[in-house]
């Protein structure tokens, strides 16, 4: 079968990450990098061995040597880019978050289908080997039924604070950027919330600096998350059930963590997880490649309801504190 041809679309440090991790996948071969500085756009495809370097992203999106674009861009701009490459019939892996609202969403959705091309969120934390073996055991029953989800994702801002941290036309605010992550690990493991609650600390410019979120389902569950630019937090995951818990340790969201199951008053073991070279971006590329091998226009594992779930969320949490974005109106 042939490979299948990658473009990255974006030069920045999570395009970096990707493309030295996408040489680890069968099937794949980066084949172009975009950037609007022609030499940043030379200089990453000479790093990583791209045949060919585009300073215009649209000029990338038309060029029939390319099969997939992976956009890697600012989420500000994440429903602009990802029409773009639809609209030129480009399969698309496109970074979270996915847009900045469920009505942009629902968009790239609608475009995706009626062009018929592959469209799905680069959410890696739903393919990286520790968050499916947390997935399998809570799937098999081994924890009972989930009672509760505790996640946190915060680190200390460095000054001068970037302005894609407080600039709410670039979807700024620690919710969007780090705290889709905990909100993620609710969504995915109990569904949607029936009630949310939240509270934040704001910049001047009226996103949040820091927020909190306890989450209730109809089913007595409750989910408690937190997301932070003003605190070192461990940044971790766990799910509590009936029958005991799993906790996804330090850096939960990426390939570096460790599994930890308790069951009952057992102490707690050590989950085996399968670890390779690499971040970890590998595990959702690899996925793309497969899919778009078997000529599929949606992901079975991050479906397109996924991403909306995912956005509807974050909009009603962005409601109850008052975060607009430009892009709202």
């Amino acid at each position: 079968m042939e490979k299948i041809r990658w473009g990255i679309l974006g030069c920045g440090k999570i395009a970096n990450k990707f493309a030295a991790d996408l040489k680890l996948v069968e099937g794949a071969m980066l084949m172009a990098v975009a950037s609007r500085d022609a030499e940043r756009s030379k200089a990453f495809a000479d790093l990583y061995g791209a045949p060919l370097a585009f300073s215009s992203y649209e000029e990338m999106a038309r060029s029939q040597d390319v099969d997939v674009i992976y956009i890697a861009t600012p989420h500000g701009l994440h429903h602009e880019h990802a029409m773009l490459c639809i609209r030129h019939r480009k399969a698309v892996l496109c970074e979270k978050a996915f847009a900045l609202n469920s009505t942009q969403v629902q968009e790239m959705i609608g475009a995706a289908q009626q062009h018929k091309v592959f469209l799905m969120e680069a959410f890696w934390t739903k393919f990286i080997p520790q968050y499916r073996q947390v997935d399998s055991i809570v799937s098999s029953g081994a924890i009972g039924e989930i009672r509760m989800v505790q996640a946190d994702f915060g680190f200390l801002a460095a000054e001068p604070t970037p302005q894609r941290f407080f600039d709410p036309a670039l979807g700024g605010g620690a919710l969007l950027d780090i705290g889709i992550y905990p909100v993620f690990m609710a969504t995915s493991l109990i569904g949607r919330p029936t009630r949310i609650n939240a509270l934040m600390n704001a910049y001047p410019s009226g996103v949040d600096k820091q927020i909190a979120m306890q989450f209730k389902y109809d089913n007595g569950a409750l989910a408690v998350l937190s997301a932070s630019f003003e605190a070192e937090t461990p940044v971790e995951a766990t799910i509590m059930g009936s029958k005991g818990f799993v906790r996804m340790q330090a850096r939960f969201h990426n390939a570096s963590s460790k599994v930890e199951l308790t069951l009952g008053k057992e102490p707690a073991q050590v989950v085996d997880v399968h670890t390779e070279e690499g971040v970890g971006y590998q595990f959702e590329a690899r996925h793309v490649t497969e899919c778009l091998q078997q000529q599929l226009i949606e992901s079975p594992i991050m479906k397109h309801s996924d991403s909306l779930l995912l956005m509807e969320t974050l909009d009603r949490i962005r409601e109850q504190c008052r975060i607009t974005y430009p892009a709202d109106r």
